[in-house]
């Protein structure tokens, strides 16, 4: 079965404006085309465009998805490359979810002090008025 573009971003998540730039930059290879001449998709398309999007979210540059689609173009070969790059970019993921987690963290600590506040428990200060007993809760 083929898929048009619209049905191709209704399945990927993609927008259609994203999609439209992919294939224009080549990042989608052997693109069909119908009798119309309008890009058509098929499930293989599909499957390479959902791995885009994620590794766009994966913070992957244009350069390097196409840098790492030339590759899958080799076959198996360029596994280990293909590893080692994936290995990279998983490593600065995990970077971002540790820095992630302490902002979390000290969200929660700062909502559990305005809670304490709130409910009387806890007088508020602050380190940025003057009039207001120096603390660490508002740095």
């Amino acid at each position: 079965m083929l898929y048009s573009m619209k049905q191709t971003c209704e399945k990927t998540g993609m927008t259609y404006e994203a999609l439209k730039f992919y294939c224009n930059q080549g990042l989608v290879p052997r693109v069909k085309r119908d009798r119309a001449n309008r890009r058509v998709f098929d499930e293989q398309d599909i499957a390479w465009i959902e791995g885009l999007g994620c590794l766009k979210r994966c913070g992957f540059s244009i350069r390097e998805m196409y840098h790492y689609m030339e590759l899958c173009l080799q076959g198996a070969a360029s596994i280990p490359e293909r590893k080692t790059i994936l290995d990279e970019k998983r490593q600065a993921l995990r970077e971002q979810i540790a820095q992630l987690e302490e902002v979390v963290a000290y969200v929660d600590n700062k909502q559990a002090f305005y809670d304490r506040v709130l409910a009387g428990e806890q007088p508020y200060f602050s380190n940025l008025l003057a009039d207001v007993q120096p603390g660490t809760a508002d740095r």
